[in-house]
């Protein structure tokens, strides 16, 4: 099995950056961080006109924490910096099947 070494993430937005979200690339997972950012440029030049701003950021994975990562959190400052990190939450989630409490999904 491969490790993953590094993850490239892409964010669209609109003009305003007011809204932002997650842009699928053909490869998101490199087995080195230069490999991710080799790639970086062209998948950005590959989605230029998908919205009006993209930015993206290649993210170091910790090979201990490989399997471990169960956050992947970012936001965009005003300024159009994108702030990106994989984290491990560290807790442990239950639920009951029979009793839903919530109909939606939030991304973090």
């Amino acid at each position: 099995m491969e490790h993953i070494a590094a993850l490239l993430l892409v964010i669209g937005c609109s003009d305003t950056m007011t809204e932002c979200r997650e842009l699928s690339v053909p490869v998101s997972v490199f087995e080195t961080f230069e490999a991710c950012m080799a790639e970086r440029p062209f998948a950005l030049g590959d989605l230029r006109g998908l919205t009006p701003r993209i930015m993206g950021e290649c993210l170091a994975v910790d090979p201990a924490l490989e399997d471990d990562y169960d956050q992947l959190l970012w936001t965009v400052r005003p300024d159009g910096t994108l702030v990106a990190s994989l984290e491990v939450s560290g807790s442990l989630v239950a639920a009951n099947g029979a009793r839903p409490e919530k109909d939606y999904l939030q991304q973090h």
